[in-house]
């Protein structure tokens, strides 16, 4: 517990609440974080959408809405409604912290806007943003204008794809509660679980246990309606299920009670919070080893092929279910738990701010 506990403001999604079910990776993280640093001894106040679980202990900055006049809506050059609306969120919540509206030692951002970073300049505390993607157009484009920014990496492959911007990155893999995805007795069937869109690639999965003729269980939402229609629901039968968007204790269940964890990305995951999540649960992974995945899933603890591999990643699935699921928990435990990733941050945090913080 630190001397003197640290008050933090955490930039999250203004789009999509930090709550059960959650939307994707990035706000499971948060969500996760967010306790995690309060049970640390810190004081924890989350900007997020509408809607988000922060807890009784912790405090929250909603997301400021603006409806332009309709004179203003009539306008030639304007945008869709919902950019709109996310650029008046973060500038309104920019220029209060620059106001001094709120009282922090330092904010730490997980927004995939560029609002907070090119306005961090004008913060008289510092600012830490976490990057969780590879590098976006508008991102970038603000990183150029402030390469003094303060920054961390989900993975090593993610900070090697941010260097031509930022010069010196800190290394935080995200971390999972492994409390909250406990060890799993397994059994025949495969799983598959995150967002069913193209790039994550749940109908390579499903190619993968038609092939293996092993059963599969899809959970997750379905953030791309058109796709799930053309090549998800087509290929649903009484061997090839989707569950629906499980909440995490239900989630947890299903992929302890499954043999191997599919993970198939067709483009390089920055992280793969999925892996570190089953892996937690004891179940091994079988996937391509694509973007900062050997990271998370190291030896041991999975199979990994090469891109777009389904004939050798159908092999693997034999591999990764014949793996020790004691020593796939106890290598989640080591490299991906939630302990170590707030022990690295409290570090980061401590560099930044003027006084001390014990980890």
């Amino acid at each position: 517990m630190p001397e003197s506990p640290l008050r933090i403001a955490l930039i999250a999604s203004s789009r999509h609440p930090i709550a059960q079910p959650f939307a994707g990776g990035l706000e499971a993280h948060i969500w996760h974080l967010t306790r995690a640093l309060t049970a640390a001894g810190h004081h924890v106040t989350l900007f997020a959408a509408d809607g988000s679980d922060v807890g009784t202990d912790r405090d929250s900055l909603r997301a400021e809405h603006f409806t332009p006049s309709p004179a203003a809506a009539r306008d030639v050059s304007m945008p869709h409604y919902p950019v709109l609306e996310e650029h008046h969120a973060y500038l309104s919540l920019m220029i209060a912290l620059a106001n001094g509206t709120h009282t922090f030692d330092l904010v730490h951002n997980h927004s995939l806007h560029y609002l907070p970073i090119a306005m961090a300049p004008s913060l008289d505390i510092p600012m830490l943003t976490t990057l969780h993607t590879p590098p976006t157009p508008w991102l970038e484009s603000a990183m150029t204008i402030f390469p003094g920014a303060h920054c961390a990496a989900v993975s090593e492959h993610t900070a090697r794809a941010w260097s031509h911007v930022v010069a010196d990155i800190a290394v935080v893999p995200n971390g999972v509660d492994t409390e909250q995805w406990p060890t799993g007795a397994g059994g025949p069937d495969l799983v598959w679980f995150g967002r069913l869109v193209p790039e994550k690639g749940p109908h390579v999965a499903m190619e993968v246990a038609r092939r293996t003729g092993r059963r599969l269980r899809l959970a997750g939402p379905v953030s791309d309606r058109e796709y799930f229609a053309d090549r998800i629901a087509p290929g649903l039968d009484d061997r090839i299920v989707y569950v629906g968007h499980l909440e995490q204790p239900a989630l947890a269940q299903l992929v302890g009670a499954s043999a191997v964890t599919l993970v198939t990305p067709r483009w390089d995951e920055p992280y793969g919070l999925v892996a570190a999540e089953s892996l937690s649960c004891g179940t091994p992974v079988a996937g391509f080893g694509r973007g900062g995945l050997p990271e998370v899933v190291g030896h041991g603890a999975g199979v990994l092929v090469g891109r777009d591999d389904v004939e050798a990643l159908v092999a693997a699935v034999e591999d990764a279910a014949r793996l020790d699921r004691a020593a796939v928990r106890r290598h989640a435990v080591a490299h991906c738990s939630q302990g170590a990733m707030v022990d690295r941050y409290l570090q980061v945090y401590t560099s930044m701010v003027s006084r001390p913080v014990a980890a």
